[in-house]
């Protein structure tokens, strides 16, 4: 059996996540009592029924989280059964969540009382802060939309063909925020910076002529070294502590060509000697 436990904020995109695992074929449960889980597994165990061989719960605010405590006795109990347990935490920054309230209209769960719905939002995080730190896999879906959310929930907890940890090698811009929710992040804003030519200017990581330009400085080249030599030996030591999932930032100032570059490069690398490796560029536009 393997069960998905998937919470996080109102607005961040749990309906999604929950749609795509139905869409998979998983049993879907909807804002369920954190206080039910035990039983509700203990049930599905027991009955040995197939539809239950792969199920996913959603449990949020709505759903009595208020003790951390009460989460870890829980999660304890359910992983004392034989089934494959995956935590899945969707955040989301705080100006992109007023922002979608405000085009639904709809209410915050917490906000029904008169709170500000700002207020609300932090009460929220607050409330679920001991899920969100003791997730398997966190996405922040400020930057997604409903399709690229879609996407990432099937490339990385729908599609790992092995055991091996799913890896996530991300680029970004820093002059477009850190990327929440992960790792490792890599600052390579001191290599040659192919913006500054105008002809490499509207090309990317991925084209041969910036390519080129990067191949041309050995920095560029001692940098990918160190880089790769770090994670080739971290990553076996954490996937030897049951991790499922890790997610490594790669960050130049703009997010197009130098991360991309980089991010492209140890992705192909790695997925030479490792299955389950998924790239994105966040800021590639």
């Amino acid at each position: 059996m393997k069960l998905v436990i998937v919470s996080g904020l109102s607005g961040s995109g749990k309906t999604v996540a929950l749609r795509t695992l139905e869409d998979a074929g998983y049993y879907c449960i909807d804002n369920l009592p954190l206080g039910m889980l035990s039983e509700l597994i203990d049930n599905m165990i027991d009955s040995g029924a197939e539809p239950y061989d792969l199920m996913a719960i959603a449990i949020d605010a709505r759903s009595g989280v208020d003790s951390s405590d009460r989460f870890d006795e829980i999660m304890q109990h359910v992983s004392r059964h034989p089934l494959q347990l995956d935590v899945l935490f969707l955040s989301c920054s705080t100006s992109r969540l007023l922002k979608r309230f405000s085009e639904t209209r709809r209410m915050h769960p917490l906000s029904r009382g008169g709170l500000p719905l700002a207020d609300a939002i932090q009460q929220e995080k607050k409330l679920l802060e001991d899920i969100h730190a003791n997730a398997d896999l966190a996405i922040d879906s400020s930057d997604l939309n409903v399709h690229e959310l879609r996407q990432m929930i099937i490339d990385r907890l729908l599609e790992q063909s092995t055991a091996e940890m799913g890896i996530l090698i991300q680029s970004f811009g820093f002059k477009n925020g850190v990327p929440a929710d992960t790792d490792f992040v890599f600052d390579v804003r001191c290599l040659p910076n192919p913006h500054w030519e105008k002809a490499l200017r509207p090309l990317t990581g991925r084209d041969r002529a910036v390519v080129k330009y990067l191949e041309n400085y050995p920095e560029v080249d001692a940098m990918f070294v160190s880089i790769h030599g770090f994670l080739a030996d971290w990553i076996p030591r954490f996937e030897k502590e049951n991790r499922s999932y890790m997610t490594i930032s790669i960050g130049c100032t703009g997010g197009k060509h130098r991360s991309v570059y980089l991010a492209e490069r140890i992705a192909n690398e790695i997925g030479q000697q490792r299955d389950n490796i998924s790239i994105r560029h966040r800021d590639m536009k």
